[in-house]
């Protein structure tokens, strides 16, 4: 397990690590390549389309053939990709191999918290997400900092090397000799039902496999819907976006629409009912949007406050919203402790509640707003976004049944892509209807629309479980194997 935990850990990181380097990075880049802006865009946004369009494809496939071998591929490419773009020769070169840099992340994301599922019982589930979460949070943190200093010292390649040596690394420890000890739930027996990763020898328990058990053609329509629509919702933040990104959303609905017909009459569709029937799973992703998109649209907004109307540097920006960062790495631990007490309900509707507080407390922010009301509200969103994450993505890991925890992890990743590009859409419209005072949050439209949108997530956090008995949120019932008897933990 601790190979597990670390293969998950670091590659949750190192990608979260990625995503903030490269903002720092992208001006220097751009002077180096000579590049226009529009194509060193789409260094961000093919990497985003194409993580966005492939996740629950990669979850399914770690289903069917193991999330350690998925989860290995996806990291050695990712070196691969990181360091081909570190010796590109041209934007396009750059762009190309960001776009394969995105498969292979949609290929690695997922199995972070697929592995996760079926290398640990319930009861210690909670604890492995929280470790993988205040990583992320402690990446991100420290992302625009190791970045300034790489490209200051070495120029922007260097930022896509400082991936490689992890991601190489964590793909050949997942490529290692598994540990044939059982693991898995107490009470389980070393002959039962085997989990993706350890295929049982017995021709019943084997689930299905090939083309045809990975729906192609349905995987291709949500692959399409969701790239199309997280396009879409890059355009609508870029100026003179409008036309192109309701072209994209518009194609996205209709792609959306012939995935919904296709699922209903496969046979083994891409998306499981059962997993799509569980009002737990189905709450703990709409609350993960729903808080994603206000955290990630209210800190878009507030950089360009402190930046553009209090004329901060960008390193003094970091500073002020430093304890969000600090309150995600120190919060994360203090969460299953959290749901063992109160439940996952009780627990999650708080982190709502704290970051619906944090977005008012920054809508009120004035031109003269100090750092100790940012700092405040920063705090509040850390807290709150920390608590609710780590809640609801045990909670969805924990209730999808373990055939389908690839399948789980790939949706939860998607609200976390999905999130942030509609939160900062929606703050770039609304930024855009007060042109003279909307950078100033007590004079514009966007934080106060955000916090409404950061309060849908407590009806969602409502649906959660009330309570967490002795083995942690308990799992739904695994669907029976074709050919075979439930899985039945005891």
């Amino acid at each position: 397990m601790n190979r597990t935990l670390a293969c998950s850990v670091v590659g949750a990181a190192v990608v979260a690590l990625d995503g903030t380097v490269l903002t720092v990075a992208q001006p220097a880049l751009q002077r180096d390549l000579g590049a226009e802006v529009g194509q060193v865009q789409w260094t961000s946004t093919g990497y985003l389309v194409a993580v966005a369009s492939l996740l629950v494809l990669a979850g399914r496939l770690g289903d069917r053939y193991g999330h350690h071998r998925v989860f290995a591929v996806g990291a050695l490419g990712f070196a691969a990709a990181s360091t081909g773009i570190a010796l590109a020769p041209g934007i396009g070169t750059v762009i190309a191999l960001r776009v394969l840099q995105g498969v292979c992340g949609a290929l690695l994301q997922p199995a972070t918290l697929g592995m996760l599922r079926t290398a640990f019982p319930p009861e210690r589930l909670a604890t492995p997400i929280a470790v993988r979460t205040a990583a992320i949070g402690l990446a991100a943190a420290a992302g625009p900092l190791v970045g300034g200093a790489l490209v200051s010292s070495y120029g922007w390649r260097a930022v896509f090397l400082l991936g490689v040596p992890p991601t190489l690394a964590i793909g050949l420890l997942a490529l290692a000799p598994p540990d044939r000890r059982r693991t898995g739930s107490p009470g389980r027996p070393a002959s039962g039902p085997a989990s993706p990763d350890h295929p049982s020898t017995d021709p019943a328990h084997r689930p299905a496999s090939g083309p045809a058990a990975l729906d192609p053609l349905g995987a291709l329509l949500l692959a399409a819907a969701l790239g199309l629509l997280v396009h879409g919702l890059d355009e609508a933040s870029r100026p003179g976006g409008i036309g192109a990104a309701a072209l994209a959303c518009g194609a996205a609905l209709g792609a959306g629409a012939a995935f919904a017909r296709h699922e209903r009459r496969v046979a083994d569709p891409l998306l499981p009912p059962a997993l799509l029937r569980s009002v737990p799973v189905v709450a703990g992703l709409a609350a993960l949007l729903a808080a994603s998109a206000a955290l990630f649209g209210a800190l878009f907004v507030a950089t360009y406050f402190l930046q553009d109307v209090q004329g901060l540097d960008p390193l003094d920006c970091a500073l002020r919203v430093l304890p969000l960062a600090v309150l995600m790495v120190l919060g994360a631990p203090l969460c299953p402790p959290l749901q063992r007490r109160f439940g996952p309900r009780r627990t999650a509707t708080a982190g709502a509640a704290l970051l619906t507080l944090g977005v008012l407390l920054l809508s009120r922010l004035d031109a003269t707003a100090g750092a100790t009301p940012v700092g405040v509200a920063s705090a509040l969103l850390g807290a709150g976004f920390v608590t609710l994450m780590v809640t609801a993505t045990s909670v969805v890991v924990h209730r999808a049944p373990e055939a389908h925890a690839g399948v789980a992890g790939g949706l939860q990743q998607t609200a976390m892509n999905v999130g942030p590009a509609l939160g900062v859409a929606t703050a770039t419209l609304l930024l855009a209807l007060v042109p003279d005072g909307g950078f100033v949050p007590a004079r514009g439209a966007a934080l106060p629309a955000l916090a409404t949108l950061a309060a849908l997530a407590l009806p969602a956090a409502l649906a959660l479980p009330g309570r967490a008995d002795r083995r942690g949120t308990r799992p739904d019932p695994a669907a029976p194997r074709p050919g075979g008897r439930p899985c039945v933990r005891s």
